[in-house]
């Protein structure tokens, strides 16, 4: 025989299709799982409505700059038909929290273009990754015969929490109680974790969310298997009882922030000139404040905030979204130029999206308060950046049990309910509570502030090598793309 007889045809190129919610905090890591995929050379297909295709419209130059196969694909969207204004093509665009339904609802109607775009594909894609909440799409793996993961954005303690609280009827139990401040403990954790009514796990959990919730799991468990956005050392004991509840693999392939992201390809600000000023500053000097892409803040909020980090002392760089702007009265806007003008020289107010990853990666950067999101909280763990926890809603209260009591890199300021995200009308914290955790948190004294810089420092070298070659996410990433190799669904 000859070596060209006995020689095997190339497998096809696995094909990836990735379906995010529209919303921030759900699009970013997985724009960041794309362009990993793609790195490693597989295909990726990432999916989302006109709008968030125009704001990526950088990430697709880039990797067409760079030849990665990477696509940004636009699915034909209309919110009007949920009776939504026609920019209302992410979660960031609500102004209350009435218009989150008629939003789920109208991104529901993206099951009829998705399953046209995937039928018109000459191969049908080796796998679709859809974000736990997008049950339109895993409708559509499923009619077609496509093997599907689920991307669940919160940490592997936070779905851990989940599952086993879906699995062993604490949901119901809460439920059937009602009962706002009865304490609950979480069954089957390998650690002790308890929650309210208010900070129990799980994203559906309101009154006329019953039917979504329950698609949501049914859909969880129909999966061939999970992608988290965290690393094996930070989470081991976690990713094994989560593996073994869920009877699935679970591919742990983050931290997905370290796979050079463009920051200045997503954010709406001048890069340079924050680093111009982060520059300026002395190294772990500077307490970064942000709250995530889709909570807005009302003036009595920023206020609090304002002053506190005023009085506290400490140089700051501060986030305030444009929503919260655009909604607050003219005083609102006089008093943000004032506070600027009375701390210019140790404090920068960001107004619009910041390149939080740049931030964060900054030697200047010495903490960070956040509203403990995980893409947020990752983020500064990936980086060695100890935080201050702020909480509001959903995963968000035990992703502060993570960060606190279990990893031990946080310093709490001390919320124990949630709040609305659109609009929050409850003050719990005020500026004092503001002053009184960035003090602690950036030059509190003693051997526990030493013991959590140490720790933080230690878990962002430990996640540099997680996701470097021969990591256990590098490893997680390949082994994910040989097992789709083989499987894309024949022509049709």
């Amino acid at each position: 025989m000859t070596a060209e007889s006995t020689t095997q045809p190339p497998s096809p190129q696995p094909h990836f299709v990735l379906a995010p919610p529209a919303a921030h905090g759900h699009v970013i890591p997985m724009v960041d799982l794309a362009g990993l995929l793609a790195a490693h050379g597989a295909r990726a297909s990432l999916v989302t409505t006109p709008l968030n295709a125009t704001r990526l419209r950088g990430v697709a130059d880039k990797a067409a700059r760079e030849k990665l196969p990477l696509e940004i694909v636009e699915l034909p969207f209309s919110p009007a038909v949920a009776g939504l204004p026609s920019d209302c093509q992410n979660a960031d665009k609500l102004s209350e929290d009435a218009q989150l339904t008629p939003f789920l609802i109208a991104m529901r109607a993206l099951d009829a273009p998705f399953e046209a775009y995937v039928r018109a594909l000459e191969r049908r894609p080796s796998c679709i990754i859809s974000d736990w909440c997008n049950t339109w799409a895993a409708g559509v793996a499923w009619s077609l015969g496509i093997p599907r993961l689920f991307f669940h954005g919160p940490s592997c303690f936070y779905s851990l929490c989940d599952l086993n609280a879906v699995v062993h009827g604490l949901h119901e139990q809460i439920v059937a109680d009602n009962e706002q401040e009865t304490t609950y403990v979480v069954p089957r954790m390998p650690v002790r974790v308890t929650v309210t009514k208010g900070t129990a796990p799980g994203f559906f959990n309101f009154p006329g969310y019953e039917a979504l919730r329950d698609e949501a799991i049914e859909a969880m468990l129909a999966a061939d298997g999970v992608v988290v956005n965290t690393f094996r050392d930070l989470e081991a004991q976690f990713v094994a009882c989560y593996e073994a509840a869920l009877g699935k693999p679970v591919w742990t392939l983050g931290p997905l922030c370290l796979h050079n992201r463009d920051d200045e390809a997503m954010a709406s600000t001048d890069q340079r000139a924050i680093t111009a000023w982060l520059d300026k500053q002395a190294t772990g000097s500077v307490v970064y404040v942000g709250f995530g892409s889709v909570l807005r803040k009302l003036p009595k909020h920023l206020f609090e905030v304002g002053h506190g980090l005023e009085d506290s002392g400490k140089p700051f760089l501060w986030v305030v979204k444009e929503s919260e702007l655009a909604s607050s009265r003219p005083e609102m806007q006089e008093w943000l130029d004032e506070f600027m003008a009375r701390t210019a020289t140790r404090g920068l107010v960001v107004r619009g999206w910041a390149p939080q990853v740049a931030i964060l990666s900054h030697r200047a950067v010495g903490g960070f308060v956040t509203h403990c999101g995980w893409n947020s909280l990752l983020e500064a763990i990936a980086h060695g950046v100890p935080v201050a926890t702020w909480p509001h809603f959903a995963d968000q209260f035990l992703n502060e049990r993570l960060a606190v009591d279990v990893l031990g890199v946080g310093v709490p300021i001390g919320v124990t309910a949630p709040v609305s995200m659109l609009n929050e009308e409850s003050l719990t914290v005020d500026r004092g509570d503001v002053a009184r955790v960035v003090s602690v948190l950036m030059d509190g004294g003693g051997e526990e502030a030493e013991e959590r810089r140490r720790k933080a420092k230690e878990y962002g070298e430990q996640a540099r090598r997680a996701m470097a070659k021969r990591g256990s996410s590098y490893e997680n990433v390949m082994r994910l793309i040989a097992r789709f190799m083989q499987t894309g669904v024949e022509e049709h």
